[in-house]
C-alpha cells in the first residue's frame, strides 16, 4: 500500500475506533431528552468547526467558494441535492444512535454497525460499480452469519439497528460520490443545514437552557471529540478508499462498543452474541486482508 493510501486506511480505522467509545459520554447525560441532546450536540459542533475553518482554513474556504462559483448550473445543482440529501441522513443517524443508546440498548447500537457496512458495500456495488472480490464477498457472507446470530434476540432491537444502519450507510455513499470540495468544508456546510433542519423543533419544545455544567462539558466533548474529529477522518479516508472498504470498517465501532457494554457497563451477553462477534472480528480481517498485508509490508521495507 503506498503511503497516501495507508494514511486513508488509518484515518477511517481511527475514526471508528473513536465512535466505538460514544457511549460513555452519552450514557453520562441519560437523563436528558435524546433530541435535547441532539440539538445542542449540532449546535456547539457547528461553532467549533467553523471557529477551526475561519482561524486555520480560509485558503480552503475561499477555494471552496471559487470552485462552486465556476460550477456550470447542472453541477451546482448536483451539489446542492447531494449536501442536503447527505445532511438529512445523517442528522437522522445521529438521533436514531442517541435514542438507541439510552431507550433501547448498546447492543442495538452497536447492532446497527453490523448491518451499516453490508448495506453500505452493496450500496458501493449497485449505484458506484466498486468491484468486490471473492474474498470480500466471502467476508460480507460471514458478516450476515453473524448478524443472524444476534437477530435471534429482540425484533425490536434488530429494526432499530436496521433503521440506524440505513441512514449511515446512505450518507456514507452520497459522501463517497461528492468530489472536488474539502471535506471539512463540506462538513461544516452540512453541520449548518442540519443547525437550520433543527431550529423549528428546538423552538417548538424549547423548555429552557439547561443549566447543568456537566451536562455542557460533555456535549463540548461530544462535539469536539466524537462528532467533528471522527466525522472529519471518515470523510478524509472516503477519498482514498472504496466506500464498500471504509463500510466494513465500521465493524470496528460495534466491536468496541460491545466492550464498553459488557466491561464498563456490566451488560449481560449470551453465548450467541460472545460468537457472533468473534465471527465479526474475523469478517473485518478477511475483508481488509490485502491491506493489512500492505501496511506491513510498507512498513517492512520502511524500516530496511
Amino acid at each position: 500500500m503506498a503511503k497516501s493510501n495507508m494514511r486513508y486506511f488509518l484515518a477511517g480505522l481511527i475514526s471508528f475506533a473513536i465512535w466505538g467509545f460514544f457511549a460513555i459520554p452519552l450514557r453520562a447525560i441519560k437523563a436528558f431528552p435524546a433530541q435535547e441532546i441532539l440539538y445542542y450536540r449540532i449546535f456547539t459542533s457547528m461553532v467549533f468547526i467553523w471557529i477551526a475553518i475561519l482561524v486555520f482554513r480560509k485558503k480552503t474556504l475561499k477555494a471552496d467558494i471559487q470552485y462552486v462559483k465556476t460550477a456550470s448550473p447542472s453541477e451546482k445543482k448536483t451539489i446542492a441535492i447531494q449536501i442536503v440529501l447527505a445532511t438529512v441522513f445523517l442528522t437522522l443517524n445521529w438521533y436514531t444512535f442517541i435514542y438507541a443508546i439510552n431507550n433501547v440498548s448498546l447492543t442495538s447500537a452497536a447492532f446497527a454497525y453490523m448491518v451499516c457496512p453490508l448495506l453500505t458495500a452493496f450500496g458501493g456495488f449497485v449505484v458506484l460499480k466498486e468491484e468486490l472480490s471473492r474474498v470480500k464477498l466471502i467476508s460480507m457472507l460471514v458478516a450476515l452469519i453473524s448478524i443472524g446470530f444476534l437477530a435471534t434476540g429482540s425484533m425490536v432491537e434488530v429494526l432499530w439497528s436496521v433503521v440506524i444502519a440505513l441512514f449511515y450507510a446512505a450518507y456514507l455513499i452520497i459522501q463517497r460520490k461528492m468530489q472536488g470540495l474539502d471535506k471539512l468544508n463540506v462538513l461544516a456546510v452540512q453541520i449548518t443545514l442540519s443547525v437550520l433542519m433543527m431550529v423549528p423543533f428546538y423552538c417548538y419544545q424549547y423548555h429552557g437552557v439547561p443549566q447543568n455544567g456537566s451536562f455542557w462539558l460533555i456535549i463540548g466533548i461530544i462535539a469536539a471529540v466524537f462528532t467533528i474529529v471522527p466525522l472529519f477522518l471518515n470523510l478524509y479516508a472516503l477519498i482514498g478508499l472504496p466506500s464498500s472498504t471504509l463500510g466494513i470498517m465500521i465493524y470496528i465501532n460495534p466491536i468496541i462498543g460491545f466492550a464498553i457494554a459488557v466491561l464498563y457497563f456490566g451488560e449481560v451477553i449470551t453465548a450467541e452474541q460472545f460468537y457472533a462477534y468473534l465471527l465479526l472480528l474475523f469478517s473485518i480481517i478477511l475483508f481488509n486482508w490485502n491491506a493489512i498485508k500492505d501496511i506491513f509490508t510498507f512498513k517492512g521495507k520502511k524500516n530496511t
